[in-house]
C-alpha cells in the first residue's frame, strides 16, 4: 500500500490482484478471439466453395440431360419431318 486507508489492507490487495488478473489475461483472451473469428471466416469461405460447386455441378447435369434429350429427339424430329413431307406432296401425274 502506498499509504494508509480506511479499507482493510487485504481487500484493497485482493482488488488489485483481480485487476491484474484481468489485465494479464486480456491478450491472451483477445488471440482466441481472433482465433475464433478466423476460424469462422475460414469455415465460411469452406462452406460456400462447397455450396457453388455443388450447384455448379447441378446445372451442368441440367445441361447434360437437356442435352441428350435433344440427341435422342433429333431422330423422331427428322422422321416426323420427312412424314409430313411425303404426305403432303402432290400427287404425280403418272399416279393419278
Amino acid at each position: 500500500m502506498a499509504f494508509p486507508t480506511s479499507v482493510n489492507s487485504q481487500i484493497t490487495d485482493a482488488v488489485t490482484q483481480a485487476n491484474v488478473k484481468v489485465l494479464g489475461d486480456a491478450p491472451a483472451v483477445a488471440m482466441g478471439n481472433l482465433y475464433q473469428a478466423t476460424a469462422q471466416a475460414i469455415s465460411n469461405a469452406a462452406h460456400n466453395a462447397t455450396t457453388s460447386q455443388n450447384e455448379s455441378n447441378v446445372t451442368a447435369q441440367a445441361a447434360t440431360t437437356m442435352g441428350v434429350a435433344t440427341l435422342y429427339s433429333l431422330d423422331t424430329a427428322s422422321t416426323g419431318l420427312a412424314t409430313r413431307r411425303i404426305l403432303t406432296a402432290p400427287t404425280p401425274p403418272m399416279l393419278r
